[in-house]
């Protein structure tokens, strides 16, 4: 039976403002009133600039000028290629990490362009209760991926979810097309190496470990659920960067970057 993933920030599809029809660029467009709804989850406002998508699967930047409830307006000015958002969706799986680790991890996925962004539990990183001790942080994470997706014009949002117990996050990352799972263990096959060959992806998921990395047993369990493991190299890297690194070569190959 398929899961039902939850999206804990309003990201993805419901952040895309999908226009009715085809626009003329340097002419007004009608507005939807779900395209309002969509805009509310960017907090966006008449006389701001946003990125939006029409039927034929094109993006463009567009400038309110008017919103309300039941519908609004917006100048399309310019259209953007090649397009924002990746041909791939690649999902991250990564490790609760502690103190201010994890709002870089979801600034610099947003630019990447991951569509997805799961933090789990696994024996070696921290917990939501531990992470948040002393000074609540967590519930500023939709608002960093939100500003983030802003600053780098994104047509969605990236989706967050909330934190996963691991074998909860397994299951659902094995809902893609292949599953790659990043271990210092694994000495024989590389990244690099592993995507550089003709096959293509639409749908990848990547899981990153903690500080301290997987244990033996959770990477058996990833190998029993046939996930691929693979080394970034011969340097020990922190949990984030090993996030930011692995996520722009998945791009790089199976996606849009460079």
């Amino acid at each position: 039976m398929a899961l039902s993933p939850t999206c804990g920030n309003n990201g993805g599809a419901s952040s895309f403002i999908l226009l009715d029809e085809v626009p003329v660029v340097e002419k007004e467009v009608r507005l939807s009133p779900q395209n309002i709804k969509s805009l509310a989850f960017w907090r966006a406002r008449v006389g701001e600039i946003v990125t939006v998508g029409d039927p034929a699967g094109h993006f463009f930047r567009a400038r309110l000028t008017s919103m309300t409830e039941s519908g609004g307006r917006a100048v399309v000015f310019q259209a953007i290629t090649p397009a924002p958002e990746s041909l791939l969706r690649l999902d991250v799986y990564q490790a609760l990490p502690e103190k201010e680790r994890f709002e870089l991890i979801l600034q610099k996925l947003t630019e990447i362009g991951v569509y997805r962004i799961v933090p789990y539990l696994s024996e070696r990183s921290t917990t939501l209760e531990e992470r948040d001790a002393g000074q609540k942080k967590s519930h500023r994470w939709p608002d960093v991926l939100r500003r983030a997706a802003k600053q780098c014009r994104r047509g969605i949002i990236p989706e967050l979810s909330s934190p996963l117990p691991l074998e909860e996050a397994l299951a659902e990352a094995a809902q893609a097309e292949l599953v790659l799972t990043l271990s210092e263990h694994e000495k024989g096959r590389g990244l690099k190496e592993f995507l550089a060959g003709d096959r293509k992806y639409s749908h990848i998921s990547l899981f990153v470990g903690p500080e301290g990395g997987f244990s033996n047993v959770e990477l058996e369990a990833m190998a029993a659920a046939g996930f691929v493991s693979l080394s970034l190299g011969p340097r020990i890297l922190r949990t984030e960067t090993a996030a930011i690194v692995a996520a722009a070569l998945v791009q790089s190959y199976c996606g849009d970057l460079g």
